[in-house]
C-alpha cells in the first residue's frame, strides 16, 4: 500500500508540481491550502507523513505542527516543512519536532530522497 502524504502549501503551483512527484514516485497525497483547514484535513485523511509549508494563511506551520503535536494519533506522524524563509526557519522547525527541512525552491528529485528517508523508504 503506497504512504499517503498530506501537502499543506498555499501556493497552488507548489501544490501542483509536488501532486506530480509524489504520485509518479508511487505516493497517495492530500492537500490543505492553509493553516486553518489542516488539522481536520489531516484527521480525515491520516497521513503517514505531512509535507508543510512555514508561510501559511489563517496562522503558520509552526501552530499547526504544534496543533498536531497535541493530539494523540499525529504525535507520531513525521512532518517535513518546506520553507522560503530561510536556513533558520528550517532548524527552528527541527527543533520544535519536525523530522527535517528543504527550503524553497527544491529540485523535485531533493523533495523525494527526503521524503523517502524520513519514511524509512
Amino acid at each position: 500500500m503506497a504512504s499517503k502524504i498530506l501537502v499543506v502549501e498555499d501556493d497552488k503551483d507548489i501544490r501542483q508540481l509536488v501532486h506530480l512527484q509524489l504520485t509518479n514516485a508511487g505516493y497517495e497525497t492530500a492537500f490543505a491550502r492553509d493553516a486553518a483547514s489542516a488539522i481536520g484535513v489531516a484527521r480525515r485523511e491520516r497521513p503517514d507523513l505531512i509535507l508543510l509549508d512555514i508561510g501559511l494563511p489563517a496562522g503558520d506551520g509552526f501552530i499547526v505542527m504544534d496543533r498536531l503535536r497535541a493530539l494523540p494519533e499525529f504525535e507520531m506522524v513525521p512532518v517535513v516543512v518546506i520553507t522560503a524563509r530561510g536556513p533558520s526557519e528550517g532548524e527552528k522547525a527541527v527543533e520544535r519536532g519536525a523530522r527535517a527541512f528543504l527550503l524553497k525552491p527544491f529540485r523535485g528529485e531533493e523533495l523525494l530522497d527526503e521524503i523517502r528517508q524520513v519514511l524509512g523508504s
